[in-house]
């Protein structure tokens, strides 16, 4: 009965949390996690001039692994009313470099009035993991976040997650939902679908309230 629950959870978890992509013959994958809170309309992902998706995506949206090419892949991610943001991804074979586009704001300057660019922040896989971890990484304004999990037995687990850094702990949790605070704030909860790192992006919607998303992924992510 647990493992039929625990495949249920996994397949919900899934189809809540990602966006499949079509793989190609490629050899390493990209997975973006939309977290551009300014502009409208969708944003755009192109890999080396090519439009990943046509419909685009929307804020909030987390993909699978879309397939690309091994080797220096040029992203250029778009939004109308945000200034385009562009990076170069070394993917490696069988390797999900995961992108978190977010909108910032620059200071006005002498040749420019003040707007708003796309930033993108570039997760690598690292070592394998083993057992349940939370991955917790912010692209927030914020300076710092108090990011915390609880386990079964009702205690809470802390971690401070400095802007652009991610932060990990333990999961102590088996099956169901594991409850998630930002700032002592209550979060969307945590589906438990099996061992794995689960990684949650804490970010700022355009009235600058701190939201999360969460996706799986079997390795630990550093920052690339």
């Amino acid at each position: 009965m647990k493992t039929i629950f625990n495949t249920f959870l996994i397949l919900a978890f899934t189809a809540a949390f990602t966006h499949a992509e079509p793989k190609t013959a490629a050899g390493g994958f990209i997975r973006l996690v939309n977290a551009v809170a300014i502009g409208t309309g969708q944003v755009t992902l192109t890999v080396d001039g090519e439009n990943v998706r046509a419909k685009g995506y929307e804020f909030g949206d987390v993909t699978g692994g879309i397939g690309q090419r091994t080797g220096a892949r040029k992203v250029s991610i778009k939004r109308e009313g945000v200034e385009e943001g562009v990076t170069t991804v070394n993917l490696e074979k069988n390797q999900t470099v995961t992108l978190i586009p977010f909108a910032e704001k620059v200071p006005a300057s002498d040749t420019k009035p003040a707007h708003y660019t796309i930033k993108i922040l570039r997760l690598k896989q690292t070592s394998p993991d083993s057992g349940r971890t939370v991955t917790f990484v912010s692209v927030s304004g914020n300076p710092e976040l108090k990011a915390e999990v609880r386990s079964e037995d009702g205690k809470w687990s802390s971690a401070f997650v400095k802007r652009l850094t991610i932060a990990d702990l333990p999961l102590k949790y088996s099956q169901g939902y594991a409850p998630l605070r930002v700032n002592g704030e209550s979060v969307t909860p945590i589906p438990i679908g099996g061992d794995g790192n689960y990684v949650i992006v804490l970010y700022d919607d355009a009235e600058g309230k701190v939201h999360s998303l969460c996706f799986m992924d079997f390795k630990y992510l550093s920052a690339d």
